[in-house]
């Protein structure tokens, strides 16, 4: 997949707002903050029609000068959290998913200013880079940088395993949109020879994936993964989940026949399929209880290996990495499935044994090395060990074994709102990152309470600490390695420790995440 290369990229202003000549043509943003801002720019062909299920295709030049103030619509998703309703758009351009969006300090090429890539999560079925939470002013300005976000094709759209179609487009849609960057973003001040990735939940999945994908090799040159979820799907698996999926649908797994119907009417079968994944356990194993029908496929040719696997082979040993987690990742999916308080030891030992390393004996071995912990407090533990923490701890082990460099993070302040019972949760981070509180989760995760002038003053450490690292490699603290195993700790007084979570380490050691294998 390819590109035209940038040649005579120019930009101007005008008393309308800057003027950005890009590969395709022309695009006039609007000054903000102190930043020239643009939106809703296509890097590649709305996938619809023809292009439906296929690989990314350029976006065709257009004549004049095209506005761009807008975000680009949502892609095709299930209502939820982030999500927009699944109401089909009335207008053509509505199916202008795959676009990107720019803040910069100064559109003057001559400024070669470092690149942040924003890469969002969402399970792999939600996201939009237009979410408020995503406003990236504070980083851009901040950082003194020039900040990218985008859509990609989630769900369905994006992930879903179908003959006649290529595995993970989601995936390739990033690729696209970092080609575009590398062809464009010297136009709008950045410098396209240094680039950063970075991404949160599906999104820090989708940097690991990229980090192991010869189709990215190239550009960019350091990375961020915010709470690398370990699920990723065999092709095998992928299969039996989309022909499950197509059959919700009345359908065959086949793109000619799911193509016959209407992207956002067809996210209603990724919905109907989430609710009863838990029916497949003996067949899907650990993804039937997540809900989530999509994850990244190990198809053996866009994404050859699980990310584990390329990393410790040295795939991405010269790129820098910042990887990290939360220490209370899954409390938030208690809270927001109601199971807050509602967690017996029977449900605490169907967890452990599901997710635990060793089954029978993995739940033994929990208990022991937590003898305090309630029955809530162990189904937590494990599922976010499983999930989250220890898949971004081997992600940071990885990259040592195959000689790359890795700075290692742990968020450990706990979020204000709702009384603090959510503690350092998932998702914290995004709104801790891009200083934009109450949007989105934040509004959560900050309920209740004005921010508190430590989440200001951390929120500020995160954006000082991402941009240095995107500027220098070098994000303020020391290198992670497996003799001493340093980890900066985030709160309201950063520290630096050996890995806190010592006993969660210590039970999943010798664990290698493979990706997840169809039972039967």
């Amino acid at each position: 997949m390819t590109t035209t290369q940038s040649h005579g990229a120019t930009a101007s202003s005008s008393a309308e707002g800057p003027v950005v000549r890009t590969t395709a043509g022309a695009v006039r943003g609007r000054r903000e903050h102190g930043l020239a801002v643009f939106r809703g720019i296509p890097f590649a062909e709305p996938p619809v029609g023809p292009a439906r299920f296929a690989a990314p295709r350029p976006a065709r030049p257009w004549d004049g000068t095209r506005e761009a103030y807008e975000f680009g619509p949502p892609p095709p998703q299930e209502p939820g959290l982030q999500a927009r309703t699944g109401a089909v758009p009335a207008t053509p351009r509505d199916d202008d998913w795959l676009t990107v969006n720019v803040w910069t300090p100064d559109p003057d090429p001559a400024s070669a200013r470092p690149v942040m890539v924003w890469i969002y999560g969402g399970a792999y079925k939600l996201g939009h880079a237009g979410s408020p939470g995503y406003d990236a002013r504070h980083i851009a300005r901040d950082g003194d940088l020039v900040v990218v976000t985008f859509n990609y094709r989630v769900g369905v759209e994006g992930f879903a395993s179908l003959e006649g179609a290529p595995a993970n487009r989601g995936l390739l849609d990033q690729v696209a949109a970092l080609e575009w960057v590398r062809d464009n973003i010297a136009a709008f001040g950045g410098d396209p020879g240094q680039v950063t990735v970075m991404g949160e939940s599906a999104g820090a999945g989708s940097v690991a994936s990229l980090l192991a994908m010869p189709r990215a090799k190239g550009l960019f040159g350091r990375a961020v993964a915010q709470s690398v979820p370990g699920t990723y799907f065999s092709d095998a698996l992928a299969r039996d989940i989309g022909t499950a999926l197509a059959a919700e649908a009345g359908l065959r797994p086949t793109a000619a026949d799911l193509s016959t119907v209407d992207p956002r009417e067809l996210t209603y079968a990724g919905l109907a399929l989430g609710e009863k994944m838990v029916r497949y356990l003996d067949r899907w194993g650990q993804a039937a209880p997540t809900t989530t029908p999509f994850a990244p496929v190990v198809d053996g040719e866009v994404l050859p290996t699980t990310p584990w696997q390329a990393l410790a082979s040295g795939a991405a040993r010269d790129i820098d990495l910042v990887a990290g987690h939360n220490r209370d990742e899954f409390r938030l999916f208690l809270a927001l499935g109601g199971m807050t308080g509602r967690i017996t030891d029977e449900r605490a030992t169907s967890a452990l044994r599901l997710y635990a390393p060793g089954g029978e004996a993995g739940e033994r071995a929990y208990r022991a090395a937590f003898p305090e912990a309630t029955p809530a407090e162990l189904y937590e533990r494990v599922q976010t060990d499983w999930l989250f923490a220890i898949p971004t701890l081997r992600l940071a082990q990885a990259q040592r074994a195959g000689g790359g460099r890795v700075h290692y993070y742990e968020l450990t302040y706990p979020a204000p709102g709702n009384g603090g019972t959510l503690g350092a949760c998932h998702f914290l981070d995004v709104p801790l990152l891009f200083g934009n509180f109450k949007a989105d989760l934040g509004a959560l995760l900050f309920a209740g309470v004005d921010v508190p002038p430590e989440a200001e003053a951390l929120s500020s450490r995160f954006r000082r600490s991402w941009t240095a690292f995107a500027r220098t490699g070098d994000p303020g603290w020391p290198e992670y390695d497996d003799e001493r195993r340093l980890v900066q700790v985030l709160d309201v007084e950063p520290t630096v420790t050996a890995f806190p979570q010592e006993a969660s380490r210590r039970l999943w050691e010798g664990h290698g995440f493979e990706a997840l294998p169809l039972a039967g």
